[in-house]
């Protein structure tokens, strides 16, 4: 079990940046009641938190191949503390969305600088498996914020979830920077070579997959709880668990995706790719689920089962695309791939709201369906390579 150790440090330093960075998709009721927002305008929180994160994406992903993960890391999750008070004491939703603007800005050192990480101290022969446990963070993060922000805000006080959250960042800040060593970097910052990453199909295909599974992730997370409480009249309580359930699905979806990947006996890119395939087609399925059901208990599981696939994607893509590129190319390749996924979270929330004003939330999962399709489709020639 020692060699998974270091496994285990960067996946604690995934849950802890999530736990921050989620926070606000549920929080999304508690700002709507407390600033008088329309659905349309809650889901800009959302699109500010994700802003910030694809702003600074290609930034954090050169500084990360040219100086090493380990001080990104150290500072990016200090950076995020000082985001999570910021949204907890502001006044007014424009400071707010300005806060979480920062918050996604520290953010963005997440994926490039764990990729790399998984790749110094992943156990031979299981990357792929060790690539989705640090994924899982991400999920057991957003989950525990879930919790985190329900158990506040059911007393009256979100924001001191918020606070908890930041409090949990300093901590585990300190405790990775005297824990992790990590690898240096080249030494050379220079702007990533864009040209020549897109110059390989196999990345093109995955960016265009990748921005349908944003789309589809980021919305999924952002309106659970505003489907919960407002279509099937659950309580904030139980809208917040199904959240949660949500993540620990998802969870599980990320860790068989990469046990099955690593015993299929093909390349890496392939591997993944039929996996990630895999994932994208059911969950079309899993979108039009769940506007057939209409009570609370019903609609939790129908979100729940959605959770395993939609949210199980993150590990295999990342797999997918480090496969793809050389090592010292990762902090790059990332910072396009996660870009994708931004880009279709930037569009998505706030049009999905806009659905669910004007015509019902059954067309907006519609939407999220065919979103999850044109993924699909999109993998195909990794999946023939």
């Amino acid at each position: 079990m020692r060699e998974w150790r270091g496994v285990g440090l960067v996946s604690g330093w995934q849950v802890s940046a999530s736990v921050c960075f989620y926070a606000v998709f549920a929080t999304t009721a508690f700002l709507r009641a407390d600033f008088g927002l329309t659905r349309f305008r809650t889901g800009l929180a959302v699109t500010a938190v994700i802003a910030g994160y694809t702003l600074s994406l290609f930034a954090a992903g050169a500084i990360v191949d040219a100086y090493g993960e380990r001080l990104p890391m150290v500072s990016g999750l200090l950076a995020m503390g000082i985001g999570c008070v910021a949204v907890a004491v502001v006044p007014s939703y424009p400071l707010v969305l300005a806060s979480l603007v920062l918050l996604g800005l520290a953010y963005a050192t997440a994926m490039p600088a764990t990729n790399r990480a998984v790749l110094v101290v992943a156990p031979e022969g299981r990357r792929n498996l060790a690539m989705n446990v640090k994924q899982v963070g991400v999920t057991v993060g957003s989950g525990l914020s879930a919790g985190l922000i329900t158990v506040a805000g059911a007393g009256g006080d979100w924001e001191r979830g918020f606070l908890v959250a930041a409090a949990i960042a300093v901590v585990v800040a300190l405790a990775f920077a005297r824990d992790y060593e990590g690898r240096v970097g080249s030494g050379d910052l220079s702007l990533p070579d864009v040209r020549g990453l897109l110059s390989g199909a196999g990345y093109r295909g995955l960016l265009v997959a990748g921005f349908f599974l944003g789309a589809a992730v980021f919305t999924t997370t952002g309106y659970v709880v505003l489907h919960m409480t407002d279509t099937v009249l659950a309580s904030a309580a139980v809208a917040g668990g199904t959240l949660a359930a949500v993540q620990v699905t998802g969870s599980l979806g990320r860790l068989g995706g990469g046990a099955v990947a690593d015993r299929l006996a093909l390349p890496a890119s392939v591997a993944n790719a039929r996996v990630l395939l895999v994932q994208a087609v059911v969950s079309v399925v899993g979108f039009i689920g769940v506007t057939l059901v209409g009570t609370p208990p019903v609609a939790a599981a129908a979100f729940a089962l959605l959770g395993f696939f939609v949210l199980g994607f993150p590990g295999m893509y990342y797999g997918c695309l480090t496969a793809l590129v050389d090592d010292d190319e990762v902090g790059a390749a990332t910072a396009g791939g996660q870009t994708a996924i931004n880009l279709g979270g930037l569009v998505a929330p706030p049009a999905f709201g806009y659905l669910a004003d004007t015509a019902g939330y059954a067309l907006g999962w519609y939407a999220l369906a065919g979103c999850a399709a044109l993924a699909a489709v999109a993998l195909v020639p990794l999946v023939r390579e």
